[in-house]
């Protein structure tokens, strides 16, 4: 039977939306298979869904990079769904090379809206090499992490980011007027115990919700590490008294902005970045998982998940499993891979699209 309570979208719309010119589609809550080859528009509809959660989507794409070529007359993507507290219609669009607008409910709003609504989690290939390459992919992965926990995060992630901003101007000049400089360090330090303290709570959740979980994916326990840890919360007195050796680098040299995300293979007890290419799959299908685990089991919603190419490096028997666990939450997860035997054991509990590409144009139908 499908769990009617979960988040889930139930009909998705996209106009001239990368290589799809027009497509709509109809889901009924269970998980969501596009198949297609290569190149055929699959990961292009997951971005589209990521687009109804705050920040940049999936690529992290500008709004200007979305519209469809040669036309350029913009991209909107329309969706109603089942919301944590209710049914909503949200539009997302850009006109031209513009700015990212939202509606919901018919309503002019800010993506940030969108994170009180929604609860929504991705995995992309991408994220393959998250434990070994620089801690800005792994800031964001704990980011997005949070913001389904608390969605007040992203307000203080603006709020941060705008202060530092301001005060990194004045470094470049070389200003000196400490007014200025405790004004916004002020700013910043009100919005960085926020994320140091939604950062803190999100690893110890996730650790809670793993210890004595039943699932074929390996427990992996988080730490947070970076200048954060050494300000121990008084970061206003470090950036006041680093003014000068900020004012040398041209830029703020501490806070949550330069946090890192340390990941350990608990059974092994191996850091993340030590172990194998298909250990390092695990652990992030391991997270995304526990995380979904720990909504539904707080809001008695699961989430939608975004899993781009989730399959394709994984044997029959761990297929399996993950599906087993997704069907297990009642989550609507969505899924890409280049053929439907991908997703065989998956049999009557998926909804299953086939994605094709053909002059440029991409289609999409349920089979």
């Amino acid at each position: 039977m499908i769990d009617q309570s979960n988040i889930a979208i139930t009909s998705l719309n996209l106009s001239h939306f990368r290589s799809h010119r027009a497509a709509r589609m109809v889901f009924d809550g269970r998980p969501v298979a596009l198949v297609g080859p290569n190149g055929a528009g699959k990961t292009n509809i997951l971005e589209a869904v990521s687009l109804l959660s705050p920040g940049r989507g999936l690529r992290r794409a500008g709004a200007e990079e979305i519209a469809r070529r040669p036309e350029a007359l913009g991209w909107k993507v329309s969706a109603e769904l089942r919301g944590v507290a209710g049914c909503h219609e949200v539009e997302t669009w850009a006109e031209g090379d513009g700015a990212r607008q939202v509606r919901v409910d018919g309503k002019v709003a800010t993506q940030i809206a969108l994170a009180r609504i929604m609860r929504m989690v991705w995995l992309v290939p991408a994220m393959d090499r998250l434990w070994i390459e620089a801690a800005e992919g792994r800031r964001r992965f704990l980011d997005r992490l949070t913001l389904s926990f608390a969605p007040d995060h992203a307000e203080a992630v603006l709020a941060y980011e705008k202060a530092m901003r301001d005060r990194n101007r004045l470094l470049k000049d070389q200003v000196t007027d400490a007014h200025w400089y405790a004004a916004l360090e002020g700013q910043m330090a009100a919005a960085a115990a926020l994320i140091v303290e939604n950062r803190a709570a999100t690893v110890a959740r996730l650790a809670l919700v793993q210890q004595g979980a039943e699932t074929a994916f390996p427990r992996a326990d988080l730490a947070i590490t970076g200048p954060e840890d050494e300000a121990q919360g008084d970061l206003a007195t470090v950036w006041a008294a680093g003014r000068r050796r900020d004012m040398a680098a041209g830029r703020t040299l501490a806070g949550p902005h330069r946090a890192d995300l340390a990941a350990f293979y608990a059974a092994k007890g191996m850091p993340a970045d030590q172990c194998s290419t298909g250990e390092q799959k695990a652990l992030l299908i391991s997270l995304i998982l526990a995380n979904a685990r720990a909504l539904a089991a707080d809001l008695g919603q699961a989430p939608i998940l975004l899993l781009d190419e989730v399959a394709a490096h994984l044997d029959a028997a761990r297929r399996g499993a993950l599906y087993d666990e997704l069907c297990a939450l009642g989550a609507q997860a969505m899924m890409t891979g280049t053929g439907a035997e991908l997703f065989d054991s998956l049999g009557t509990r998926a909804q299953v699209f086939s994605v094709a590409e053909q002059n440029g144009l991409s289609t999409v139908r349920e089979i």
